[in-house]
């Protein structure tokens, strides 16, 4: 079977969308993918591409879906296709979608002190195939992201808010129906990819959340 992969970029300009889909759909490409870059939502309406794919990634934050294009979005991973993502590509898409955010595990609800200088990811399923010979790593000069999170997440690594001692999940995984879907909190721009850890382990996402 042809693995097919789908990104769809857009929204907030800031999180710098274009750039994360130029990193990862020649990575994609070379893991043997046929992979799609769009920049509209309306991907979503196509049925037929959508029940064919293996992998969904969404670089998307803030903006608007409509009724039909996350219908198209919810069961095209309820039936098996993958959802990988990142930041508020993923997480802080639509805010007004309670259905999306069930479907992703998370929803973004400040970001603690702006861009901040420095903070360790701390790994806590260090056999899982995502974070398999990881350890602590640290991110520079990024955001902190606090979030409301599904208590059913299988979370794999979490940071801590030193300032109040809240342990937040930071990666983890889920399923949706039968979809497999994977998120980390780090990306604010594609600068965190600089950083080996992180970009390892959303690569690895991708590939655990892809249909086979």
């Amino acid at each position: 079977m042809t693995k097919r992969a789908l990104i769809v970029w857009g929204g907030w300009a800031g999180h710098k969308p274009q750039q994360c889909a130029e990193l990862f759909a020649p990575w994609l490409q070379s893991r043997g993918y046929e992979v799609e870059v769009s920049n509209t939502l309306d991907s979503y309406l196509d049925t037929q591409k959508m029940s064919q794919l293996s992998l969904i990634v969404p670089i998307w934050t803030m903006g608007q879906i409509t009724k039909e294009q996350e219908k198209g979005l919810l069961e095209a991973v309820a039936s098996g296709v993958g959802l990988a993502g990142f930041h508020g590509g993923m997480c802080d898409s639509f805010r007004n979608n309670t259905q999306y955010q069930w479907m992703t595990g998370g929803q973004w609800v400040a970001h603690p002190g702006d861009i901040y200088p420095a903070y360790d990811v701390k790994i806590i399923q260090p056999d899982h195939p995502i974070t398999q010979g990881i350890d602590r790593f640290t991110l520079r000069n990024t955001e902190r992201y606090y979030l409301h999170t599904d208590p059913s997440n299988n979370v794999l690594a979490t940071i801590t808010f030193e300032e109040t001692g809240v342990v937040m999940p930071y990666v983890w995984t889920r399923s949706w129906g039968q979809g497999r879907v994977f998120y980390a909190a780090w990306g604010h721009t594609h600068e965190d990819f600089n950083t080996p850890e992180a970009l390892q382990i959303v690569q690895r996402g991708m590939l655990w959340a892809s249909r086979s």
